[in-house]
C-alpha cells in the first residue's frame, strides 16, 4: 500500500498482538561484551591518548563541538565503515548513531522514522531532500554511502539551515580529494541468508585525483564513483519471507570537481541516485490477531514497482578572505520522483472511471526545487572573540502528487518560494562561549484552482496564495571548566516549517473552499530549550542532554476509518539523551547510548495534552550498546547491541470511531562487523542480526491504523561478505 497516506485497501483490519519479550538477548550481548574488552585489556597496548577534536559546519560555520551550545554529533566516515560492512540502509545507520532518532522500518519509506519525535531536515551538501510540502516518507534514500565523508547531526528545532527542521537536521557531507596524486577504490559485496530468496550484491568503484599545481597551473580535484546494489526479499528470523515494499535495485552516479585559486574555490558537485522496488512479489496479508507477519510471494503485481529517482546538482563558489572574513555561495537544484505501490486502494475510487472496488492505481510524488544559500563568517569583528555570520538563503520548491495509471491530480503543483535573510553573533572569551542569532523567514505557497478526487466528492478549490512572516530565533551560551573537561551548555532554540499542505489540500471535502481560506496553512514554529552537560577526557567522553520542545500550532496526523486527516493542535515533547565511550587501550572502545521520548498531544484545537504522540512521530525508548576491538593493524572487529524497549500509548483512547491504542513489544538485536587488512585488499564480514532474532519492527507493530497488509517483521540472521582494494 502507498505508504505515504494511511489510504485504506479494501480489506478489514484485524486486531494486533503482541510478540513475547525475550530478556535473552540482551543479557548474552552484555555477556559478549564484557568478555571482549576482558581479553583485549589483557593484552599490551599504548596508554590511552586525548580524544581529537571534531569540526562541524552544519550550524553554517566550521566550529568545535566543544563551542556549540548544543546537542550535535558527527557519523565519521570509519562509523560509516563499519555500519555498512553489515547492511546499506541509511536508516539504520542513524538510528544507531543518533540518540533521538526512530527505529529504522527496512523498507524504501522512512515515514515514521522521526527525530525527537518531529521530522529532520535532511541534507546533501546543504541541499533540501525532503519534501515537507508534501512528505511522502521516502526521503530516507538518497545517496550511496560509498560517496559520504561525514553525516553532521543537529538535535532539535533549528534555524540554521532554513525550513524543516523541527526536529534536528542531518547533513550528509560527501567526500572531498585531500591527498595528492589519483587513488581508486573497488568494492564488492555478497550477501545471503541461506534460506530462501536472500541473495544480495553490490559493487562500485570510486575514482580520486588531486592536483596540487605547479607555477603554471592551480591546484583541483576531482571525484567520481559509480555503484550498484541488488537485494532480494529475505526472510525473517522464522524463515519465513519478507513484504515487499523495501529496496530491491539501487544505483548511485557522483562527480564533484574543484578547483582552487589562491583563497578562492570554486566547486560542482553532481549526483544521480536510482532505488528500485520488487516487480517480481507481491505482499501476502499477515495475520495481526495471532502474529502472523505479511509475507510475500513470487507474483506480478498490476502496478508498476515502487521507485525513487533524486537528482541533486550545486555550484559552489568559496573566499577564504573576503572582507577578513570567508564566504561562501551555493546554488542548487534539486528533482525528485518517488512512486508507491499501488492497488484496490479506496481513496483512488471513482464510478465515472470503473466500477468501485475495481480500479487499481498507485500514486507519485514529484518535487523540484531550487535555491541559493549565501553566509559570511567574519572573525573579530571589531572586538577580539566577537564573530558575525550572516547571509541570505533563497529556496523555490514545486510539489505534486498524482495518480500514474489515470492520470488524475491528487495534488494539485504547490509553488513554494522562501526568501530569508540571517544573521548570528558569537562571542567568546577565556571558558565561555555565548551566541544569538535571527533568521527572518518570508514565505509565499501559490495554488492554482483545481479539483479534489471522486473520493473526496469532486470538490472544486478556488486557487490563491498564502503568505506568511516569522522571526525565528536561537540563543545558547557554553561554559569550559578549565582543564577539567567538563563543559555545560543551555540553549533555546525556534525550527520553523510549513505544514505537510499537499495533504490539506488533496483532503479538502467542502464546497466553495478557497486557498486562501484554509487557515491549516498557518505555518509551524517549534521551540526548544535544552541544557546539558559534556565531558571529555583522556580516552573517554560523555555527554548528557534534557530537552523541551513545543508547537502551539503542530502537525499531526490522525487516521480514522482508514482515511488521514491533519490536524493543528499543540505538540510536546520531552525528553533525555545519554551517551558514552570509553577507550580501554589502543585496543579496545566500548560505547553506550540511552534515549527516552515522551510526546504528547491534543485530541483536538482547545483540548489538554493527553494523547501520547504515537509511532507516526516518535520512537520508543532505546538502549544502544557497543564493543570495538582491533588485533594490531591487521584484524578488528565491532559488536553492537540495539535494545527498543516495549511501548503502550493511549490504551482506550479513540477518535472519530477509531481506536488510538498502540502497543509495541520491544525487541533486542546484535549486529557483528569484522574486516582484515591483508596484501589483496581488506575483506569485511557482517552479520546483521546476529541471533536470528524473531520480532515485528515499530512502525509495523505500533502503528495504530495498521492492517493486515503492513504487519512487517523484521530482518533475519544476515551474514555480509565484503572485498575493497585500494590503488
Amino acid at each position: 500500500m502507498p505508504l505515504t497516506a494511511p489510504e485504506a485497501r479494501l480489506l478489514p483490519a484485524s486486531p494486533r498482538s503482541a510478540l513475547p519479550h525475550r530478556p535473552a538477548a540482551l543479557a548474552l550481548a552484555c555477556t559478549l561484551l564484557a568478555a571482549a574488552a576482558h581479553a583485549q585489556n589483557a593484552t599490551e597496548a599504548p596508554a590511552p591518548q586525548q580524544l581529537e577534536a571534531v569540526l562541524v559546519t552544519a550550524t553554517r560555520g566550521s566550529k568545535a563541538l566543544d563551542r556549540i551550545p548544543g546537542a550535535v554529533g558527527v557519523i565519521s566516515r570509519a562509523d560509516i565503515d563499519s555500519h555498512t560492512l553489515v547492511s546499506e540502509d541509511p536508516s539504520a545507520l542513524l538510528a544507531q548513531q543518533v540518540p533521538g532518532y526512530a527505529p529504522s522500518r527496512q523498507k524504501l519509506s522512512n515515514f515514521g522514522e522521526g527525530l525527537r519525535g518531529r521530522n529532520a531536515l535532511l541534507l546533501l551538501d546543504g541541499i533540501p531532500q525532503t519534501n515537507p510540502l508534501r512528505f511522502g516518507g521516502r526521503e530516507g534514500y538518497f545517496a550511496d554511502p560509498m560517496i559520504v565523508e561525514r553525516i553532521e547531526v543537529v538535535s532539535g528545532a533549528s534555524a540554521a539551515q532554513g525550513m524543516g527542521a523541527t526536529g534536528g537536521i542531518i547533513n550528509t557531507i560527501t567526500r572531498r580529494p585531500t591527498q595528492a596524486g589519483t587513488r581508486q577504490s573497488v568494492e564488492v559485496k555478497l550477501g545471503t541468508q541461506f534460506d530462501g530468496d536472500s541473495s544480495a550484491w553490490k559493487t562500485g568503484y570510486l575514482l580520486q585525483h588531486r592536483s596540487d599545481g605547479g607555477a603554471s597551473s592551480q591546484p583541483w580535484d576531482l571525484l567520481f564513483y559509480a555503484g550498484m546494489l541488488s537485494q532480494d526479499s529475505g526472510v525473517d528470523g522464522a524463515g519465513r519471507p519478507l513484504a515487499t515494499e523495501s529496496l530491491h535495485r539501487s544505483a548511485d552516479l557522483f562527480l564533484k570537481a574543484g578547483a582552487e585559486f589562491g583563497a578562492q574555490r570554486l566547486q560542482i558537485m553532481v549526483n544521480g541516485f536510482h532505488a528500485d522496488g520488487f516487480d517480481d512479489r507481491v505482499d501476502v496479508p499477515g495475520n495481526r490477531a495471532t502474529g502472523l507477519p505479511t509475507t510475500s510471494t513470487a507474483g506480478r503485481p498490476a502496478w508498476d514497482a515502487p521507485r525513487n529517482r533524486v537528482r541533486s546538482i550545486s555550484l559552489e563558489w568559496t573566499h577564504d578572505d573576503l572582507a577578513g572574513g570567508r564566504a561562501s555561495v551555493q546554488l542548487f537544484k534539486q528533482d525528485f520522483k518517488a512512486r508507491y505501490s499501488g492497488g484496490l486502494v479506496t481513496t483512488f475510487q471513482d464510478a465515472s472511471l470503473a466500477p468501485v472496488g475495481s480500479l487499481v492505481d498507485q500514486s507519485e510524488v514529484v518535487a523540484d526545487k531550487w535555491g541559493l544559500r549565501s553566509s559570511w563568517v567574519r572573525p573579530d569583528l571589531g572586538l577580539r572573540g566577537l564573530e558575525l555570520t550572516t547571509g541570505l538563503d533563497l529556496l523555490d520548491d514545486t510539489s505534486s502528487q498524482r495518480l500514474t495509471k489515470t492520470g488524475r491530480s491528487w495534488v494539485p503543483p504547490l509553488h513554494y518560494r522562501s526568501l530569508a535573510p540571517f544573521a548570528q553573533l558569537e562571542y567568546e572569551a577565556g571558558p565561555l562561549t555565548v551566541r544569538g542569532g535571527l533568521r527572518d523567514e518570508h514565505t509565499r505557497l501559490q495554488v492554482d484552482t483545481y479539483r479534489t478526487l471522486a473520493f473526496y466528492g469532486n470538490a472544486l478549490v478556488t486557487g490563491g496564495e498564502r503568505r506568511a512572516h516569522q522571526r525565528v530565533k536561537s540563543l545558547g551560551g557554553i561554559w569550559r571548566f578549565g582543564r577539567s573537561g567538563w563543559s555545560a551548555f543551555a540553549s533555546y532554540n525556534e525550527g520553523f516549517g510549513p505544514p505537510d499542505a499537499g495533504l490539506i489540500l488533496r483532503a479538502v471535502r467542502t464546497a466553495n473552499q478557497s486557498v486562501g481560506q484554509l487557515v491549516d496553512l498557518q505555518p509551524i514554529v517549534v521551540k526548544n530549550h535544552e541544557i546539558g552537560a559534556n565531558w571529555r577526557g583522556a580516552g573517554t567522553t560523555l555527554s548528557m542532554s534534557v530537552y523541551r520542545s513545543r508547537s502551539e500550532l503542530g502537525s499531526q496526523l490522525v487516521v480514522s476509518n482508514g482515511i488521514g486527516a491533519l490536524q493543528r493542535v499543540p505538540i510536546e515533547v520531552k525528553g533525555v539523551e545519554i551517551s558514552a565511550e570509553h577507550r580501554i587501550n589502543a585496543a579496545v572502545k566500548l560505547n553506550g547510548t540511552f534515549a527516552r521520548t515522551l510526546g504528547r498531544t491534543a485530541s483536538a484545537p482547545g483540548q489538554p495534552l493527553d494523547l501520547m504522540l504515537g509511532a507516526r512521530s516518535q520512537g520508543p525508548d532505546k538502549l544502544l550498546l557497543g564493543a570495538q576491538w582491533a588485533a594490531g593493524s591487521a584484524w578488528s572487529s565491532q559488536l553492537n547491541l540495539s535494545h527498543y524497549r516495549p511501548r503502550e500509548a493511549n490504551l482506550g483512547k479513540t477518535l472519530g470511531g477509531a481506536s488510538l491504542a498502540e502497543r509495541f513489544s520491544g525487541y533486542t538485536v546484535l549486529d557483528l562487523a569484522s574486516r582484515w587488512n591483508t596484501g589483496w585488499g581488506q575483506w569485511g564480514l557482517g552479520v546483521e542480526n546476529l541471533l536470528n532474532r524473531r520480532y515485528i519492527t515499530y512502525y509495523g507493530e505500533a502503528n495504530y491504523s495498521g492492517t493486515n497488509d503492513d504487519y512487517y517483521a523484521g530482518r533475519g540472521r544476515t551474514w555480509t561478505l565484503s572485498w575493497r582494494r585500494d590503488f
